[in-house]
């Protein structure tokens, strides 16, 4: 048995067994119930991506139709030029015909979760990812850690990261890889919304060429937008 097929034959095994061990914590599912990766539809927002020294900041409009909603605001601090405008506009146009990403609570192998620790304000949770749809293995060398607010039942910050060096493809080694996502408390009518995203990765490429990198994304200027057929977050 080769070792991808291996690791498939595993985590199916694994899905098939731990529903019979364990059931998702009530606070965990009702946390769960809740929660959204990604900004709620009906809000608008700016995003600002910082990347080895380049940043980028964008604003959502919910109001605005579909394939508009997206605009580029700034561009290395600096206006962005009618080219560069250009290049944005198409570029999201061709994402936005590819479809949604799957949800992050979908890939939580909540069978195999585990309490890792208890305070009187949160809980912390780890558990593994499920395989995704792709032929990429990474998120079956990642744990999630999901740190739970108690008050508010709501998810505070999600963690993805290697518990130990992997290689995700024929020579590439990855030391490294991290990502946390960090969402604000509900209040006032507010849910709970994405504050920010930093993703830390080291590693090789063929045994010399440096694969290190930090990414940046932060959530500011949250509008709810009513209008009519908006979907209520």
């Amino acid at each position: 048995m080769r070792f991808h097929d291996a690791m498939r034959f595993l985590l199916l095994l694994g899905v098939l067994v731990f529903p019979l061990r364990a059931e998702v914590p009530p606070e965990l599912a009702a946390a769960l119930d809740t929660f959204r990766s990604e900004p709620p539809r009906g809000w608008s927002f700016t995003q600002t991506t910082v990347a080895e020294g380049r940043s980028t900041v964008e604003h959502f409009d919910a109001a605005r139709p579909e394939f508009a909603r997206w605009s580029l605001a700034r561009k290395d601090d600096r206006a962005p030029t009618p080219a560069e405008l250009q290049e944005y506009g198409e570029g999201r146009s061709r994402r936005s015909r590819t479809g949604t990403a799957p949800d992050l609570k979908d890939q939580f192998l909540l069978a195999a979760v585990e309490l890792v620790s208890t305070t009187p304000t949160h809980l912390t949770y780890r558990c593994p990812l499920r395989q995704g749809e792709s032929r990429d293995h990474t998120a079956l060398h990642l744990r999630a850690t999901i740190v739970v607010h108690r008050a508010s039942r709501t998810v505070e910050a999600v963690e993805l990261a290697n518990p130990a060096p992997f290689s995700p493809a024929f020579g590439v080694k990855i030391a490294e890889l991290r990502t946390r996502m960090t969402y604000s408390l509900p209040q006032d009518g507010r849910p709970a919304l994405p504050e920010q995203v930093t993703t830390r990765v080291r590693g090789t490429a063929f045994w010399f060429k440096s694969l290190d990198g930090d990414l940046t994304v932060t959530f500011s200027d949250y509008v709810r937008v009513a209008r009519p057929g908006t979907p209520r977050p």
